[in-house]
């Protein structure tokens, strides 16, 4: 048996929220012996050890609201908890992908429960359906749930794919976007692919490994492939295609409109990342926290502009606001649009601020609504599912207005 070392997980914890990642990443490592008097059972240390396909990962429960402040072990009946005889491993950024809520936030700011439940599917109404279906490509395989609005069989609709966050499931994630309700008033499919606990401990999508931020590789590749498969199993229009995500899954989204600018129309990036914010654990710490270097940040996508509109609430602890202005910089490729900034209030409280960008014809190409006051969850979501705002501007259906808006509609 290799010894391994003691790890001063309080410590950690500590070093990270003041900052200090680098110091903090170190003690996770084992580079730093943890002091000699032994931490308290609720507090036993594991040790580090390779997670799926080998990334570095921790087998412990973060701090989280539900959880408090200090990190603990899986307890026995935790369905996060690791099967027997294989460890099941934490990815170490999850403590700040978990903590949804920003710290000592009043009651009712976000739903955001430290264990989030995923709800049951709501019932789908008389002729609408929300199916289980799988897809299979050269790069794995994956599950999704489709909804499929009733009534509309033979019209070729607009397809939303929605890439949920850490720790959620499609139905999860559909109950608090309400995407469905939206799809059956509006009329277009919706798409929720799920990331699997074998790929990411945490039912991340892997945003920060360069793998995965490529065309035709790793998960871009599996999007892509359950996009067009529902393309070639339904009538789709192939001109209103989108993808939109919250946190993990908007970095995710970032990466597929500049990966597949041919095949997504625009994109939703609510709390998300930039494509190419951060190349491993390391720099995904640094990301969240201060943004993407200066000098991955000033560059412009290679391909074409993918039109994208962008939430983000400006007290979100989770992922630094600045990471909006980088999605938004990296993909717009001109200069010389429009500009327009308006202000408001949801009927919930949340006040924002709506910077739109034009072109000649007043087509938005890029929107950026900065949230006050809110932190990272879903603006204007249900509270039936984890992760939302309820108070703030309705977020799925500003996406789709924005998204109608490219053909004109």
């Amino acid at each position: 048996m290799i010894a391994r070392p003691k790890i001063d997980m309080q410590e950690a914890t500590r070093l990270t929220r003041a900052g200090r990642l680098g110091e903090a990443m170190a003690l996770l490592r084992g580079a730093v012996a943890s002091p000699p008097p032994s931490p308290p059972a609720s507090e036993t240390n594991s040790a580090e050890m390779p997670g799926p396909g080998g990334r570095t990962t921790i087998d412990m429960v973060p701090p989280s609201p539900g959880t408090g402040e200090t990190w603990t072990p899986p307890q026995p009946g935790d369905p996060d908890a690791a099967p027997a005889g294989r460890p099941q491993a934490r990815e170490m950024f999850r403590g700040l992908l978990d903590r949804f809520r920003r710290p000592h936030a009043p009651a009712g700011d976000a739903v955001a429960p430290g264990r989030p439940v995923a709800p049951g599917p709501a019932p789908a109404p008389d002729g609408a359906r929300f199916d289980e279906c799988s897809y299979a490509g050269q790069t794995g395989q994956r599950t999704y749930k489709l909804y499929i609005p009733g009534g509309r069989a033979e019209q070729a609709l607009p397809l939303v794919v929605m890439l949920h966050g850490c720790t959620q499931s499609p139905d999860d994630f559909a109950a608090g976007t309400r995407m469905n309700e939206l799809a059956e008033e509006q009329g277009f499919l919706v798409a929720y692919p799920e990331q699997t606990r074998s790929a990411n401990a945490s039912r991340c999508w892997n945003w920060f490994n360069p793998g995965d931020q490529r065309r035709d590789g790793g998960e871009p590749a599996l999007i892509a492939g359950i996009t067009r498969q529902i393309m070639r199993d339904h009538p789709v229009d192939p001109r209103r295609v989108y993808v939109a995500g919250l946190s993990a899954g908007g970095a995710a989204a970032a990466i597929m409109g500049a990966a597949y600018p041919d095949l997504y129309a625009a994109v939703g990036v609510h709390s998300g990342l930039a494509c190419g914010a951060a190349s491993d654990m390391m720099s995904a710490f640094t990301a969240m926290r201060q943004g993407m270097p200066p000098a991955a940040a000033s560059l412009r996508r290679s391909g074409a502009a993918v039109p994208t509109i962008v939430f983000h609430g400006d007290r979100d602890t989770t992922v630094s606001p600045v990471n909006g202005d980088q999605v938004l910089a990296q993909a717009e490729a001109a200069s010389d649009l429009r500009t327009t900034v308006r202000n408001g209030t949801a009927p919930g409280g949340i006040g924002y601020t709506c910077t739109i960008r034009a072109d000649d014809a007043g087509r938005p190409m890029s929107e950026h609504w900065v949230l006050h006051g809110a932190g990272h969850a879903w603006s204007g979501g249900s509270p039936a599912g984890s992760y939302t705002e309820p108070r703030g501007p309705d977020a799925s259906r500003e996406m789709m207005r924005f998204f109608r808006r490219q053909l004109g509609e």
